[in-house]
């Protein structure tokens, strides 16, 4: 490969030529062939606005140090300075639907409890004892408590976190409301989702969600229902295994697939990036396969790209003449989604219906508002291992209007060895899922076997991991979590 003079596509810009270092236009180069807004102004269905839009920034181009992932001392620093201090979700509204139903929340070494403490209120604690610290319920997961009692002594707290009754009290004159109540967590809920930030004075989740709410109005996910919980124990850092998750650049040697050059990557500060990328119009993208030498991976016809309906028991022939594969492909699931769901999804746009949709919120969640991909993910360490991490992945499927939301599944839970396939109702993503994970114990190994100290990221489709590490740093610094 000429590393010297090459020539890349840009959306706006055609076809531009790079010299020398790149350092006339970083962040610039696109893949050749549509973008992703040359595809969505090509359907037939126009997507909600916010699909529309592109934001990217060039954030830079040095190397990712591999300690960030390896080492314990940078480990134990996100322990003290970001997980307490970020908001993260930690349950479904679902998940309490009932005075006294609770949720426990785990993260490294630290312990929340939400609960339902009244019709219209959710609050969570953490998870001890304010006597001699004991953690007061056992396991992470749903239950349900009328009040708390710690296992050790027998105090109690009422559901509001404040302090019910003590054994022997003529002992503790010096136990009051103020010093002896449950520490309150600050517990708000956005989507569905319930929130919760161990800092007492961190600022208010909306300010953190950033355009989240104003784009989620288009695809509420509090009209959803988890159809689907699967954690995943998975070996490496929980920045590598989110990060096999925030690019479709693996999606050429890791999944065999044409699909991924042309995703589009935007950020939009310093919480929130998405990617969208186009099922069902492949593009096909020039790799450097040895020196002097091209390969080309073909474009798939429109009998492959179709073929992918099987895996819903469709067979809906041949693409009429004049049409996409696309559209094609959008109008079967429209009518499948419509009757499985009970709902009309007749106008809904190809990009919800058919595309992977993915918005990243700091630093360990992500949202897709699609339909045929319609997940919630959240990593997070795994205890206080350092190379290992939590792979939580929830399914929400649409709910009818009116519906109520039902009982939420309780997790189905894989250790390392075990496959996605395992889990039967995750039908055609096991496999995929699989791949997305299969190379990072190798990768997690790698780091600390390199001669070079850092990782490389693309300027433009790794652009969101590099966003991730610098919010990181701002959050080990104190400069973001209370600005």
């Amino acid at each position: 490969m000429n590393l010297t003079t090459q020539e890349f596509h840009h959306p706006a810009k055609g076809l531009i030529h790079m010299t020398g270092d790149n350092l006339h236009h970083p962040g610039e180069a696109r893949a050749s062939g549509p973008s992703i807004a040359d595809t969505l102004a090509s359907d037939r269905h126009r997507p909600p606005p916010p699909l529309l839009e592109s934001r990217y920034e060039f954030l830079g181009d040095k190397d990712i140090p591999f300690e960030r992932y390896t080492s314990p001392e940078f480990f134990q620093r996100e322990l003290r300075e970001l997980w307490p201090r970020a908001w993260q979700w930690a349950c479904r509204e679902e998940h309490l639907p009932d005075i006294g139903d609770t949720y426990v929340y785990d993260i490294g070494p630290y312990s929340v409890i939400v609960v339902r403490s009244a019709v219209d209120t959710v609050q969570a604690f953490l998870n001890s004892c304010t006597h001699r610290g004991t953690r007061l319920l056992a396991g992470e997961g749903s239950g349900f408590s009328p009040a708390f009692t710690c296992p050790f002594h027998g105090w109690s707290w009422e559901l509001n976190g404040s302090i019910r009754n003590i054994p022997g009290r003529w002992d503790f004159p010096h136990v009051c409301h103020d010093t002896h109540d449950l520490q309150a967590v600050k517990c708000e809920r956005w989507g569905g989702f319930v929130f919760i930030n161990m800092d007492p004075d961190a600022r208010p989740l909306a300010q953190y969600l950033d355009v989240l709410p104003e784009h989620f109005q288009h695809f509420p996910l509090e009209r959803r229902r988890i159809r689907l919980h699967v954690q995943k124990t998975l070996p490496c850092n929980w920045k590598a295994a989110q990060e096999a998750f925030m690019e479709a650049y693996h999606n050429f040697e890791t999944h065999d697939s044409p699909n991924g050059g042309n995703t589009q990557y935007d950020i939009f500060g310093k919480y929130v990036s998405r990617f969208i990328h186009n099922i069902g119009n492949y593009s096909p993208e020039s790799l450097d396969d040895y020196p002097g030498g091209k390969w080309r991976k073909p474009p798939m016809t429109d009998d492959e790209m179709i073929a992918f309906l099987g895996v819903y028991g469709l067979d809906p022939g041949k693409v009429p003449e004049g049409e996409t594969a696309r559209a094609h492909i959008a109008q079967a699931l429209r009518r499948y989604f419509s009757e499985t769901l009970g709902i009309d999804f007749s106008n809904v746009s190809e990009c919800l219906m058919l595309d992977s949709i993915e918005y990243h919120l700091f630093p360990n969640m992500f949202f897709f508002p699609g339909i045929n991909i319609p997940m919630a993910y959240r990593f997070r360490p795994n205890g206080m291992d350092v190379d290992s991490s939590l792979f939580d992945v929830m399914i929400l499927e649409p709910l009818p209007d009116g519906a109520q939301h039902p009982q939420p599944p309780e997790p189905v839970r894989l250790n390392v060895e075990q496959s996605y396939t395992e889990v039967e109702d995750l039908g055609w993503l096991g496999p995929v899922y699989d791949q997305d994970t299969g190379n990072l114990a190798m990768q997690q190994q790698g780091f600390k076997t390199s001669r070079k100290k850092g990782l490389t990221l693309g300027n433009y489709q790794e652009s969101r991991i590099r966003r991730v590490h610098i919010t990181l740093d701002e959050f080990m610094s104190g400069a973001t979590a209370r600005e």
